[in-house]
Order: structure tokens, then C-alpha cells, then sequence
């Protein structure tokens, strides 16, 4: 499995000071366990889509997780390297609620 790089536009309409956030505990690749700033509202943006978020601080680099990918109705392209709108749903995004 391999990493897949996507421009993607972010933005949170307040930016308070770190230290008065709430904090969630995460577990790392390697195993250790965290306490971090979590921040939201943030707006993530990707060609014609576009959903609101939470996220956990940790570094310099953005990890999209599955449910915002869900939401703005993205795919993965493995063989390119990508990411992209939903082929069978280009204009719009399509949720699926059963």
C-alpha cells in the first residue's frame, strides 16, 4: 500500500489558541498513544466538492480520512496515484442512506 497525494483547499474560520481545544487521544502507526489538539470547523475543498470536518493536530501534513472522502463522494485511483470525483457521479456528490 502506497501513499496518494491530492490537492485539496482547507480552511477553519477561527483560529484559536491551541492550548484551550479540546484534545483527543490517538494511537500512531507505531504504536505509542497521543493527546492532541482537535480543531473544527474545517472546510475541506476538492474541485466541485467540498464537506465540513473535525481534525486532530499532529504535524505539518493533512491526512484525509474515509468519512470526509465519503461525504464529497471521492475515489481513489491506486494505478494513478490520485484522487478524484466519483466517475458515476460527476457533478454532484451522491450519498447513500439505507
Amino acid at each position: 500500500m502506497g501513499l496518494i497525494r491530492g490537492t485539496f483547499s482547507l480552511s477553519n474560520p477561527t483560529r484559536p489558541d491551541l492550548a484551550e481545544l479540546e484534545r483527543r487521544e490517538v494511537v500512531l502507526a507505531d504504536g505509542h498513544r497521543r493527546t492532541v489538539p482537535y480543531v473544527g470547523r474545517v472546510e475541506v475543498r476538492f474541485r466541485n466538492r467540498r464537506c465540513f470536518t473535525g481534525a486532530m493536530v499532529l504535524g505539518h501534513e493533512v491526512l484525509l480520512g474515509a468519512i470526509p472522502m465519503e461525504d464529497m463522494d471521492l475515489v481513489l485511483r491506486p494505478q494513478l496515484q490520485s484522487v478524484d470525483v466519483n466517475p458515476e457521479s460527476p457533478n454532484i456528490p451522491l450519498s447513500v442512506a439505507k
